[in-house]
């Protein structure tokens, strides 16, 4: 019953994405993505036939941020092993496909028992890697019965997933595939041992706080940031969806445009970039400048820069005073926090942030707060910048969080050459 609730599953999702992909764009890439693409060149004799193969799983762009410190990793130990890399969503496909770290991507083929042995047969991995989450029953089945490793990556687990219900067999069955089970924290361990798993299970952190303080010994240079921050006090706000902006734009108009604002929206389509322009009136894009270096030397006219292009958000928040993380407000709740966290300033969310364990650690140590409107904003932002010692103390605690959570990747490195998966 249980692998017919999933086959359901599955046609359904198919289904839904290709009706969908009718005036969805994501959705509309997810389909051609896939059937566009070409398989062939990973048979070459200069790439892969006798090298041995990691592959690397991720649903999207987050996903591959917290696995790729340990991508990188092997890569360098090893400069012979080959990489293949697949993603699921369109959101990490697009952004990494000229990812220069890996010798293939790909988006995974849908799940079905002829895509995982075909796919797996091309690939011919020697050690393949999960990260965090999203289980597929075939071709985790597919990967046991070839008795090729899999580790799962910074997995965490929660009391709604379907593990925990009473129709969870099959996925409990996916998990019973893994060699090993990383996980991020002591409560996703407590939760797998409430189902019987207490084997091949270990804490080993999130790689993630690897990854953030990779990407903090990497600074942003930037004219067009730096000639429009200048002596002011700046607000950064990363992965903002509306509901952020409308409040980050009330306080911008109750204070007066006190501080100046960089507002990278988390959709940068034209739709809702022409909403944040509307949002905020007092505002030039990052791109427009880009395009028209005239407009720096007129850029402190400015009281808000929108970053309408991608892979600046993790540098930019070194140029906060404070920074604010997006999606507090919707259904999925924040983007990551850590990335803010890295650089020491104290950080603001807003209040739908309690199923990620280290927003609520941050906000338990005092390096963040959360907000539920443009008021309490305003209170955050005052207490910050008007007591200094408030202000370093909650700084020194962001910082100081990261750095002592780091090591997950070591951990795992450890493990996967201390059983020699990928020297035998």
């Amino acid at each position: 019953m249980a692998k017919l609730l999933y086959n359901l599953f599955l046609f359904l999702y198919a289904a839904g994405i290709r009706i969908g992909s009718l005036w969805i764009p994501k959705a509309k890439k997810w389909i051609e993505g896939r059937r566009q693409q070409d398989f062939s060149s990973i048979n070459s004799p200069f790439t892969i036939q006798h090298a041995r193969v990691v592959w690397m799983h991720c649903a999207s762009l987050g996903e591959f941020e917290q696995g790729r410190p340990l991508l990188e990793s092997l890569k360098q130990k090893n400069a012979a092993i080959k990489i293949i890399l697949t993603f699921f969503s369109p959101s990490g496909y697009e952004v990494m496909k000229n990812y220069k770290g890996a010798d293939h991507i790909f988006y995974l083929p849908m799940d079905n028992v002829f895509a995982a042995k075909k796919f797996i047969d091309t690939v011919n991995p020697s050690l393949v890697l999960w990260v965090k989450y999203e289980y597929w029953y075939y071709y985790l089945q597919e990967l046991k019965r070839r008795n090729i490793p899999v580790l799962l990556v910074s997995g965490v687990f929660r009391k709604s997933q379907p593990f925990f219900k009473f129709y969870g067999g099959i996925w409990k069955k996916m998990l019973l595939n893994f060699n090993h089970l990383f996980l991020q924290n002591e409560a996703s361990l407590k939760l797998l041992q409430t189902i019987g798993i207490t084997q091949n299970v270990s804490v080993s952190g999130d790689t993630r706080f690897d990854r953030v303080i990779e990407i903090a010994n990497q600074t942003l240079d930037s004219a067009i940031v730096t000639s429009f921050c200048e002596k002011n006090t700046v607000i950064v706000a990363g992965s903002t969806w509306e509901d952020d902006e409308i409040i980050l734009s009330a306080y911008a108009d109750q204070t007066k445009h006190k501080e100046k604002l960089i507002i990278v929206p988390h959709e940068l389509d034209k739709t809702h970039l022409d909403l944040v322009r509307k949002i905020f009136k007092r505002a030039i894009c990052y791109t427009n400048i880009e395009n028209d270096k005239s407009l720096l030397s007129n850029i402190s006219n400015y009281d808000v820069l929108i970053i309408d292009t991608i892979g600046m958000l993790s540098r930019l928040y070194s140029y906060g005073h404070i920074n604010y993380i997006g999606g507090g407000f919707t259904n999925d709740g924040i983007h990551n926090i850590l990335e803010a966290a890295v650089w020491g300033k104290p950080i603001i969310i807003g209040e739908n942030y309690e199923k990620y364990f280290e927003a609520v650690d941050l906000v338990a140590c005092f390096a963040a707060e959360s907000i539920a409107d443009v008021n309490e904003m305003k209170e955050v932002v005052n207490d910050w910048l008007t007591d200094e010692t408030a202000y370093n103390e909650s700084a020194v605690a962001a910082k100081k969080y990261v750095y002592e959570n780091s090591g997950a990747t070591k951990k795992i490195m450890e493990y996967i050459y201390v059983n020699r998966l990928l020297t035998n």
